[in-house]
């Protein structure tokens, strides 16, 4: 078998159908087998899709594993000389599979590969770039030039002699070697959801390059789920849930010390972040008006605090957040 594609359901048998006529009318060259995780058998609707194509292999997790177990699950149960993690909510529009066999092929140096990301309409869909550019997102600064310097420079972009070298892979397509996985163990499963593929890219560069090359696109329709950011401010630029896995990521790839340096700037920015719209508002009218903004982060803070002892400590377990602690789906519909 030449490639093992791994897909993960929750409750998106219709995205799921789609990906997979994607994969099949572009992809003609290799052999493949296609594994299916399915994070929600029971409300998942996994019939209509074993119906469309029984011959995937299908299997059923007994509870919500979130992304990085579930594809574990799935590179544990594959043959494929190579795997695909492809994500449901996507569409393939070209020979994109066969291309990467080929090159992983003639490139023994590359562990990895990624993809371009489009939207829907086919146009390019911003990455980050490099651990770096990341991590510059993560401090709440004023914008401005100076300050773009400073973190440029406390942060700086990595320099690779090969143009298509990148630090790290979207999660949505990556497409690596077995050994990729046999070596890493696949993905930390102390993550449920976001910073698990930076995390595995971190340990999978230290095997061999992780490459996107610019002929290799594929369409992310980027399926909704209840952990998704919403009322996006410069303050409240991730949602809770992402926060918390990068957090832990930090963590684990930097160390103590980069941990603790974010949760002291999100605990010095509360009296900063009020102080500042307090001031605004005394220029137009009531100095506590539409603080909402500011609540929100206060709020998203303090469950970032309530994961603290566990990510200091790299304590096992996934770092899931409760229902009570998804302040973005909570305030989602408050005006």
């Amino acid at each position: 078998m030449d490639v093992s594609i791994i897909i993960i359901n929750f409750r998106c048998s219709e995205l799921i159908i789609n990906c997979l006529h994607s994969i099949y009318t572009h992809t003609k060259k290799v052999s493949f087998e296609i594994i299916i995780v399915d994070n929600d058998p029971v409300n998942g609707d996994g019939e209509s899709v074993r119906t469309a194509y029984p011959e995937v292999k299908w299997i059923n997790m007994d509870y919500n594993a979130g992304f990085g177990r579930a594809n574990n699950k799935g590179m544990a149960a594959a043959t494929g000389k190579y795997f695909l993690l492809l994500n449901a909510d996507t569409l393939l529009t070209n020979n994109i599979i066969d291309r990467c066999f080929d090159r992983m092929n003639s490139r023994p140096d590359i562990m990895a590969l990624g993809a371009l990301q489009h939207y829907a309409d086919n146009t390019p869909m911003p990455f980050y770039r490099s651990f770096n550019e990341f991590r510059r997102t993560f401090f709440i600064l004023p914008p401005g030039n100076t300050v773009d310097k400073i973190m440029h420079r406390l942060y700086p972009d990595p320099s690779h002699k090969d143009p298509q070298q990148y630090d790290w892979l979207v999660g949505a397509f990556i497409f690596t070697r077995r050994e990729g996985y046999e070596k890493t163990g696949g993905f930390s499963e102390d993550f449920f959801m976001y910073g698990e593929d930076v995390e595995w890219s971190w340990r999978l560069g230290l095997l061999g390059k992780l490459c996107i090359f610019d002929d290799s696109t594929f369409i992310h329709l980027e399926n909704k789920n209840p952990f998704r950011r919403t009322k996006i401010s410069w303050i409240n630029r991730f949602s809770t849930q992402m926060q918390v896995s990068n957090l832990l990521w930090i963590r684990k790839q930097y160390g103590v010390w980069s941990y603790l340096t974010l949760i002291l700037h999100y605990i010095s920015m509360i009296p900063v972040v009020y102080g500042w719209k307090i001031i605004h508002n005394l220029k137009t009218g009531s100095p506590v008006n539409d603080l909402d903004t500011q609540h929100i982060y206060l709020r998203k803070t303090k469950v970032l605090l309530r994961y603290f002892t566990r990510t200091l400590f790299l304590k096992k377990g996934m770092y899931k957040i409760l229902e009570k602690e998804n302040i973005d789906l909570l305030t989602s519909s408050q005006s």
